[in-house]
């Protein structure tokens, strides 16, 4: 897992170290602004000096690198009013000490800049020679077009509102007809108009492009606007670059050590737990996955029932990841009228008639059962009526598709039923079906920052249900009742669009509930199914269907040398 930062946590991460007296302001600023350079080196190497890069003191430029000189590669740096504009000045000012041709525009007022700030820009000035660095309003499409990097240093993480008119007319005067910046776009921090807390571009509804409102055309305007094909940030991750639209504007990610330390003295703001970023499975989770030795029962018995004819295909998909992920007995638990349909399908896994609330309470009598998936399939009258018995035994259970829509005329009557033992695993529609409120707050359009985020929804719905969460998307995001949070984001090098296909969750609740089984505590179950859920698909690729994922787990089992 790798932390996952808020802006306040970050800006909190600074201070304290600042306050310990191991760095200053201006020397955090310095190597931010080389990891940047080292990121568009390492990102495009035909830009890094043949000699490498070395960071000691550089001779001056022999005056300011005009753009018309011949041979030098030009870049355009917008600076912001904030230190993420004075990391854009430093950025600016190595470039030119590299023989870049560097162009730096400015929003803001000089003389409001923080202090660390206005000396890189005071740094800046000398190098260029020409007094000042223009302001915004004289950025033009032809110097764009001609630039071979664009740097977005305007906000980063401190975007806490929609631009101002003005200033995104500018913008879009000067990009590709308001697309996009011609160059490669290099975000620092975040790209401007993203949320460091939420992921979300403030001002943007996705259900409309242009209306009267500004803040919507200025909303659509940066979405469309600054989509950057390299962002850097510092330390860590900001919950931003993984959630919403996030990955979608900052095209790769990298992340650059500014030498922070200390980060588990920290006193986080408000003393809520920070969330962390899946980026593997845990070493200590592997003996777990292994079957070293012992019988089927040693490893878990799990009952996933089935809805009638014609309905079976989730539960099969459900029961058949369960038996993959390494449950000892996985059976089907089916109505008399799908018998037949069910057995004609089904080697490795056993049947058992289930026709009614009291079919289950019989089965359940077979204390070996230790695991229950409820919902793939089940139908929304089967739901109601066999969940109730089914939560009752107190088992281990994962709720998904019909088990949480049955209840969403009344989903208190499903809260006051679950236990601390159970995962619901929501899509987004089903999610707003149980948490109504919690999904209005996540669907309104973000007006400023921090705005609420998947992350808040995933956590307060945890605390109301009294259990753990897991909020699908290419965005997962996982939540127990304590706080504790993860995201699993499909994204960037674990981009898997193919998992976009039917029957993909009913497969993940198969995965969890074969872990539950298995003896794997409720979070943990989720987060691990999670992570090896989007690590079949990335490992079979393009043309995924859910029948696959469960046949490549062997594969990706011998990878993690299970």
């Amino acid at each position: 897992m790798t932390e996952l930062l808020t802006a306040s946590q970050m800006r909190a991460l600074e201070q304290a170290a600042i306050a310990s007296g191991e760095v200053t302001g201006l020397e955090l600023m310095e190597r931010a602004g080389q990891g940047v350079v080292e990121a568009i080196f390492e990102e495009w190497p035909a830009f890094a000096p043949a000699a490498g890069v070395d960071w000691g003191p550089a001779p001056k430029p022999p005056g300011y690198l005009k753009q018309e000189e011949a041979g030098a590669w030009r870049a355009v740096v917008l600076c912001g009013p904030g230190n993420n504009g004075g990391d854009g000045f430093v950025v600016a000012r190595l470039l030119a000490g590299f023989g870049w041709a560097v162009d730096v525009f400015f929003y803001g007022d000089v003389e409001r800049l923080p202090a660390d700030a206005r000396v890189n820009y005071e740094r800046w000035c000398q190098v260029a020679d020409f007094g000042d660095a223009l302001p915004l309003s004289l950025l033009d499409r032809k110097t764009c077009q001609r630039a071979d990097i664009v740097v977005d240093a305007l906000f980063g993480i401190g975007m806490s509102r929609v631009l101002d008119a003005d200033v995104y007319r500018d913008l879009m005067d000067a990009s590709d007809f308001g697309l996009c910046f011609q160059g490669n776009l290099v975000a620092i921090d975040l790209p401007t108009g993203v949320c460091a807390d939420s992921g979300l571009v403030l001002g943007w509804d996705r259900s409309v492009i242009v209306e009267p409102d500004t803040n919507r055309i200025a909303g659509a305007s940066l979405y469309f606007l600054f989509r950057a094909d390299l962002t850097v940030t510092f330390q860590r991750p900001k919950l931003g670059h993984v959630l919403a639209e996030g990955p979608e504007v900052c095209g790769k990610l990298a992340v650059k050590d500014i030498g922070l330390r200390n980060f588990s003295k920290l006193k986080y703001p408000k003393g809520r737990p920070s969330c962390a970023m899946a980026r593997g499975i845990e070493r200590s989770v592997l003996p777990k996955l292994a079957k070293a030795a012992g019988h089927k029962f040693s490893h878990g018995s799990a009952l996933v029932l089935s809805g009638g004819s014609g309905r079976t295909g989730a539960a099969r998909l459900a029961a058949r990841g369960a038996l993959r992920i390494g449950a000892g007995l996985v059976t089907l638990g089916v109505p008399p009228e799908a018998q037949a349909e069910v057995a004609g399908h089904v080697t490795a896994l056993m049947l058992k008639y289930v026709a009614d609330a009291d079919g289950v309470a019989e089965v359940l009598q077979d204390k070996r059962l230790n695991a229950l998936c409820l919902g793939p399939g089940l139908g929304l009258e089967r739901a109601r009526a066999l969940v109730p018995v089914a939560l009752a035994a107190g088992r281990a259970s994962v709720l998904d598709a019909d088990a949480l829509s049955t209840f969403a005329d009344d989903p208190g009557a499903l809260f006051d039923m679950v236990h601390k033992r159970c995962v619901l695993t929501p899509h987004g529609g089903e999610f707003a079906r149980l948490f109504p409120d919690l999904a209005e707050k996540l669907k309104a359009p973000a007006e400023k920052g921090p705005a609420y985020s998947k992350v808040d929804a995933t956590r307060e719905a945890a605390a109301r249900a009294g259990c753990v969460i897991l909020f699908k998307g290419p965005d997962t995001v996982i939540a127990d009742p304590s706080g504790h949070c993860s995201v699993h984001a499909a994204a960037y090098d674990r981009a898997a669009p193919w998992l976009a296909t039917a029957g993909a969750g009913d497969v993940l609740a198969g995965f969890i509930t074969g872990l539950l089984a298995r003896g794997f505590a409720p979070m943990q179950a989720a987060e691990t199914a999670t992570w090896l859920h989007v690590e079949c698909a990335h490992s079979f690729g393009p043309g995924l269907i859910a029948e696959d994922l469960s046949e490549q787990l062997p594969h990706v089992f011998r990878e993690l040398e299970v």
